[in-house]
């Protein structure tokens, strides 16, 4: 059967003004070679998350790539994009596990891939529209932007476990960003993380004591979410949490869309649907298995904005090396001896640009903060989520996420309703 691409050129070489579109591919040797660039942007913040929320680095690893594979077959190799794991999952999933267990918190992780394909299969079929006017600019910078402010507390946990661990790593992601140029300006993150992690050497705080143990090659270890109806109101109870991520991961799947669409062509906004559907998918089966959720890859696209190489074969290259990474325990023991200092002081960035990706939002789609309506939907919304405002009724407990979220939404509305109502707007 002959593979879906076709040679750009020679194959060896990219003009400075040419642009290898997804439909087309260079010499295997160089697309392998792409693939890998794109594993290595992507790593950095996909182990970053089961690292944070306990979940095994390896069993991520594994869905990321099964994720990545299942994508490119719904989109029918003609939207390059790798699905590493989401940060919107830390606070809900952290959550979770405390009150409920890690059970509950893939239940949830679950809930929220089926509701996303649902919508998938809807905007397949209706078109993006009506996302533009639930989530305007404000709204969604808003939710964005919350989520990365209200897991401050645990950076500044993990920061405080071995402070000078985290500045060092903290202060060689700064210094990498901008001492470097091209990919690896780019992978600042991950190289910050293994300058911390050879300073943690140094001060002793790295255990290998499970490395020696673990096998080369193996399944990683599974765990199955919670049956809702052994005990619903702890299973149930842990929604509200994670259903605001759907809107987070409908943002950043559009974006992603938009984003590529730019840089090649605009047809590829058709496949916004088959997208939302595919990263559902992926969600629902990482969550079925043990891994966290997954959502469309910001570090990628810088990979392909520098390299101008947008084939999806090179990113069939990155999901299966994922996936031959994820079968392998000995990988997942070594990145599990990554210390808390480390995490601190990469998470004190990351979690930080979180917040300003969602005032990027803002920023990039010209909101005006003069009208009353954009002040109070920005300005209530940060607050609930940045203080981690709780509410309980019954059995349900809703956090400042999921309360931020709701309230950046209904106000918006509302105030819009209001205003064209009684003209003040």
């Amino acid at each position: 059967m002959a593979l879906p691409w076709t040679l750009h050129g020679d194959g060896k070489s990219v003009g400075a003004q040419e642009v290898v579109g997804p439909a087309e591919r260079l010499s295997w040797p160089i697309t392998i070679g792409i693939g890998a660039q794109h594993v290595v942007a992507m790593f950095g913040a996909t182990f970053l998350v089961p690292l944070l929320t306990d979940f095994p680095p390896s069993t991520t690893l594994l869905f990321s790539g099964i994720g990545t594979l299942l994508f490119l077959l719904i989109t029918g190799n003609k939207l390059p994009s790798y699905l590493g794991s989401s940060f919107a999952f830390i606070a809900p999933i952290t959550a979770a596990t405390a009150s409920a267990g890690m059970g509950s918190a893939l239940f949830g992780i679950m809930a929220v891939g089926i509701l996303l394909a649902i919508i998938g299969v809807v905007v397949q079929l209706t078109g993006t529209d009506w996302i533009d006017k639930l989530m305007p600019p404000v709204v969604s910078g808003a939710i964005v932007a919350l989520i990365g402010f209200n897991l401050a507390p645990v950076a500044k946990a993990n920061f405080s476990e071995a402070p000078l661990t985290a500045v060092i790593t903290l202060l060689s992601v700064i210094l990498c960003t901008v001492l470097f140029r091209g990919i690896l300006g780019r992978l600042s993150i991950f190289l910050g993380v293994l300058v911390g992690y050879a300073a943690a050497m140094l001060f002793g705080e790295v255990d290998f004591s499970q490395v020696a143990s673990a096998a080369w090659i193996g399944l990683p270890p599974f765990t199955a979410p919670a049956n809702p109806f052994e005990n619903p109101a702890a299973v149930f109870g842990v929604l509200p949490a994670f259903i605001p991520v759907v809107l987070v991961l409908i943002a950043e799947n559009v974006g992603h869309i938009k984003g590529v669409a730019q840089m090649t062509d605009a047809k590829v906004n058709r496949l916004t649907g088959r997208a939302l559907l595919a990263d559902g998918l992926a969600t629902m089966l990482a969550g079925f298995g043990g891994g966290s959720g997954t959502t469309t890859y910001g570090e990628n696209i810088g990979v392909m904005a520098a390299t101008r190489i947008y084939s999806t074969a090179a990113y069939w290259v990155a999901g299966i090396t994922a996936v031959l990474l994820g079968l392998s325990p000995k990988i997942g023991a070594v990145i599990n001896t990554i210390p808390s200092g480390v995490l601190g002081g990469v998470t004190t960035a990351l979690y930080g640009l979180i917040g300003v990706i969602g005032v990027k939002i803002w920023l990039d789609n010209r909101v005006d903060f003069s009208k009353p309506v954009n002040q109070f939907t920005a300005a209530t919304a940060l607050i609930i989520g940045i203080a981690d405002f709780t509410l309980s009724a019954g059995t349900l407990s809703f956090n400042g996420i999921a309360l931020g979220t709701v309230a950046a939404i209904v106000i918006y509305h509302l105030m819009t309703f209001v205003g064209r109502v009684r003209r003040t707007a």
